[in-house]
C-alpha cells in the first residue's frame, strides 16, 4: 500500500488547517479569520482504498516577535524536513512578496516531492495567478501544481491523488478508526481557545492560551475547569466582557462542540488568569503545549 507524511505547509491564513478538515471530512483543526490559529503539528489521517496518509496541518510560517514564533516555525520546519511529500500552500489572490521568499529561504523542502496549492483561487484573477505560478515553477522547478478551492473541498480529491501518486510504498501507521493523533483534552483546549479567537477583538488573540485544570470523566454530565490564559490585566476584562456576558457566550459555544466531540453532556467552568509575556516564558510554553518537553 502507499503510505507516508505529508506536511501542509505555508503562511498564516492561506488555508492550511480548512485543507486538512475537507481531505479527512471531519474537523481535526480548528479554523478561524485570525492569523496564527493553528498553534501546534496536527496530524490527520486519511485512508484510501490502498493507501494510508498522514497529513501533517502545521502552523503558518512567519517573522517571530516572541519565542511562541520562534516554536511554531520550528514546528513547521521540522515536519517539512521529516516528511515523504510537501503540501506547500499559497494564497492564489495575493502576489509573491518578501514574506514568501523569507518562506522558501527557510523551508527545506528540495529532497521530497512538493506540491505547491494555489488556494483561493475563487478569489483571484486567473492572469494574476499566471504569473504567481511563473514566479513558482521559476524558484521551484520540479514542483507540481494544483489549484484548490479549500472552502468549497473543491480539487481536493485531485490533491489526495496526486499525493498517493508520490507517495513510497509503506506500512500502515495508525489502526482503523483513528483520525487524528490527538487526544481528547488537546481538542478540548481547542475548542475553547477557537471560540475566544471568533468572538475577541484583533488585539488580543494572539496572547490567549488555553489551560484544561482538571477533568471529572466520571461526572455525569462531565465536569471539566479550563483557563484562559491573558498576557496583560486589560485583556482579563475584555475576556470576561460587561457583568461576565462575554465568557458566558464562550463558554455556552465550546461546550456544544465539547459535547459533539464527546458525545456526552459536559459542565463547562471557565476562568481567566493573567500571565505577563507568557509567549516570552520557556516554562510556560512548555506548560500550555507549545514547546517540547525536556528530556
Amino acid at each position: 500500500m502507499k503510505s507516508g507524511f505529508v506536511a501542509i505547509l505555508g503562511h498564516p491564513n492561506v488555508g492550511k488547517s480548512t485543507i486538512l478538515n475537507g481531505i479527512i471530512n471531519k474537523k481535526i483543526s480548528i479554523v478561524t479569520d485570525k492569523s496564527q490559529t493553528t498553534r501546534n503539528v496536527i496530524r490527520g489521517i486519511y485512508r484510501g482504498e490502498n493507501s494510508q496518509i498522514i497529513f501533517i496541518d502545521t502552523p503558518g510560517i512567519h517573522k517571530p516577535h516572541a519565542k511562541l514564533g520562534v516554536e511554531m516555525n520550528t514546528m513547521a520546519y521540522s515536519s517539512a524536513h521529516e516528511a515523504d511529500v510537501n503540501v506547500l500552500v499559497v494564497d492564489a489572490s495575493k502576489p509573491f512578496n518578501d514574506g514568501d521568499e523569507f518562506l522558501l529561504n527557510h523551508l527545506d523542502i528540495h529532497k521530497v516531492p512538493l506540491i505547491i496549492v494555489f488556494n483561493k483561487i475563487d478569489q483571484a484573477r486567473i492572469t494574476e495567478v499566471e504569473k504567481l505560478k511563473a514566479v513558482y515553477k521559476e524558484k521551484l522547478p520540479e514542483s507540481h501544481f494544483i489549484d484548490t478551492v479549500a472552502s468549497e473541498k473543491f480539487n481536493l480529491e485531485e490533491l489526495i491523488a496526486l499525493v498517493e501518486k508520490l507517495l513510497p510504498e509503506g506500512p500502515e501507521y495508525y489502526p482503523d478508526g483513528e483520525v487524528t493523533d490527538k487526544d481528547e483534552v488537546f481538542q478540548i483546549k481547542e475548542i475553547i481557545r477557537e471560540k475566544v479567537l471568533k468572538t475577541l477583538r484583533d488585539e488580543v488573540p494572539h496572547s490567549i492560551a488555553i489551560y484544561v485544570n482538571h477533568i471529572e470523566w466520571d461526572d455525569d454530565p462531565l465536569h471539566i475547569r479550563a483557563t484562559i490564559i491573558v498576557e496583560k490585566d486589560s485583556q482579563k476584562g475584555i475576556v470576561i466582557g460587561a457583568g461576565g456576558k462575554r465568557i458566558k457566550d464562550i463558554g455556552q459555544k465550546a461546550r456544544r462542540d465539547i459535547e459533539k466531540l464527546l458525545n456526552k453532556h459536559i459542565y463547562l467552568e471557565l476562568f481567566v488568569k493573567v500571565q505577563n509575556d507568557w509567549r516570552d516564558n520557556d516554562e510556560l510554553l512548555e506548560l500550555y503545549g507549545y514547546k517540547s518537553k525536556k528530556q
